[in-house]
């Protein structure tokens, strides 16, 4: 089956197979059967319908054209494989000569990896932030406990700041009632935020049973951003009282007989967070550094889909949420101030992950990166721990979803950074070499036992548990070579719209489970957004 291609540019090729008539022929007979079982003619039976007859009937290009579209899935793959492309998107394929007796032709064009070479990962050398755990941050871990253990008593007072209140509330617009916007029994911690401006300050010094108004911009649902009038209606006021920190208290909260030995045990996992948090640091660090001294051109399709993907994820987020772009720039920790900004912000990360992606899948096939059981039984809880499922929910999810071969892409390529992550040098800024190669993903560290079966398992490839747990975020950039099609196929994850949040504290006997880097935001489609406790 003769084929050639042309390098349309370092990214795109073009494909042109020539398929001899007597290679299609069995596919075409193979066609013939099927429409004679499917067609009904006078004079002949279901299945016993000559070919001749069916030329005759419906044209001789319907039967070829059935045996090409059978048949160009294995001759498009072949011609892939003979010329060693990999491709990342679906080809465009044109079938330019098909007529009865005579050689097929089709061509198929397609983003392509280009080629590249890979720097020396022994050269890299990056510096992250020192662990530094303060006072600060171990008091307001022992604020959030006392708070979670904290009880609220009804008083009969005026709400100040720190009481729990509860009140029902109604939002009207010109008299009418906004849709949305009508809700009781809702509680509220005066001072917490989250509401729609002025809920604080109208809150505050009422007592149950009293009833104020409002003009406030609405926050969510049909309405949002429009003005209307909110009125509040205070239903009971509750103090919070805060339990002293005591032993008993380190008994109730804790596995721990004693505040001293809470208060270490809570300082041991600040460290393991900071230890993750650097780590996360470190590898983010050392694959910009790799991909930084990587000069390649971005397949263009596959760069299009990526952004628009990430484009599409963003309107959807900010539509469950209720939100315009320009609120959520207000509000947020975007530097970009217009949507254009944004936009373009939202590309440039489009194109810095399908860049790590192709230099990780370059890494990953170099060095034969291979994905054993356990990855995937590691990929599995850490999934589950960061979604706060079970690995069996995960696996479900997987198989419903038909998510394995984006997973296995996932897992090769965080494999294939934990390769560069043992072979670069990681310091922090006082000139400590940061320790990744027996850090878990719990911010523990390995025992040497531990860590000489690790290596074994991976045959030789350096990966960090942490790093393998955590997953480089970028979309999937690999497609399927086996099923062509006339279109771009959709390659990338989506961006998300998302707000900075700061881990919760779990009671102490447990390690705080570390948040992503990035942030979340919440959807909401009320019209009054309330923070319940």
């Amino acid at each position: 089956m003769p084929s050639t291609v042309e390098q349309l540019s370092p990214s795109r090729a073009k494909i042109t197979v020539e398929v001899p008539f007597a290679d299609l022929k069995p596919h075409l007979d193979k066609a013939y059967k099927e429409i004679a079982q499917q067609v009904q003619i006078p004079g002949f039976r279901p299945g016993h319908v000559p070919a001749a007859i069916i030329d005759q009937r419906f044209g001789p290009g319907v039967a070829l054209e059935q045996a090409l579209n059978e048949a160009l899935p294995d001759l498009y793959s072949s011609a892939v494989t003979e010329h060693e492309l990999v491709p990342l998107t679906q080809p465009e394929i044109e079938v330019t000569k098909l007529e009865l007796g005579e050689t097929v032709e089709f061509t198929a064009e397609l983003d392509v990896r280009p080629d590249f070479m890979i720097p020396a990962f022994d050269a890299i050398e990056v510096e992250v932030d020192p662990i530094e755990s303060t006072e600060e941050e171990l008091e307001e871990q022992v604020k959030i406990l006392r708070e979670r253990f904290a009880t609220n008593t009804e008083v009969d007072r005026p709400a100040a700041e720190g009481d729990l209140v509860t009140f029902d509330l109604k939002a009207t617009k010109d008299g009418e009632l906004v849709e949305g916007g009508e809700a009781e029994g809702v509680t509220y911690r005066v001072g917490a935020g989250g509401m729609v401006e002025g809920m604080d300050e109208a809150l505050t010094g009422m007592t149950a049973g009293e009833s104020k108004s409002f003009t406030s911009a609405l926050v969510g649902g049909p309405a949002m951003g429009q003005e209307a009038d909110i009125e509040v209606t205070v239903t009971k006021v509750q103090e919070q009282e805060l339990p002293e920190v005591d032993d008993d208290f380190a008994q109730m909260v804790s596995e721990f007989d004693t505040v001293e030995e809470m208060y270490d045990d809570l300082r041991e996992n600040l460290v393991r967070l900071h230890r993750v948090d650097q780590a996360n640091a470190a590898r983010d660090k050392v694959l910009d550094a790799v991909v930084k001294q990587i000069d390649l051109e971005l397949p263009e399709q596959l760069l299009a889909a990526e952004v628009e993907a990430r484009n599409n994820q963003v309107d959807q987020e900010l539509a469950q949420a209720g939100m315009t772009l320009k609120q959520y720039l207000a509000d947020s920790e975007e530097e970009a101030e217009t949507e254009e900004e944004f936009r373009a912000t939202l590309a440039d990360r489009a194109a810095q992950s399908v860049k790590a992606q192709l230099v990780l899948d370059k890494i990953a096939e170099d060095h034969d990166v291979q994905i054993e059981q356990t990855d995937l039984t590691e990929h599995l809880f850490a999934r589950a721990r960061a979604n706060r499922t079970s690995p069996e929910q995960e696996m479900q999810h997987m198989l419903e979803h038909d998510h394995t071969q984006e997973w296995m892409t996932e897992i090769r390529r965080s494999k294939a950074l934990s390769l560069i992550l043992g072979a670069a040098t990681v310091k922090d800024t006082d000139g400590n070499v940061v320790d990744l190669a027996t850090l878990q993903a719990d911010g523990t560290f390995a025992e040497p036992e531990e860590t000489a079966e690790v290596a074994e398992a991976t045959e030789g490839a350096s990966a960090t548990s942490v790093l393998e747990a955590e997953l480089v975020e970028t979309a999937d950039a690999e497609e399927s070579a086996a099923e062509p099609a006339t279109e771009v196929a959709d390659l990338a994850e989506a961006e998300t719209v998302e707000v900075e949040e700061t881990p919760e504290a779990e009671t102490v006997e447990e390690t705080p489970e570390t948040e992503d880097t990035t942030e979340k935001a919440e959807p909401t489609d009320a019209a009054v957004d309330a923070t319940a406790e």
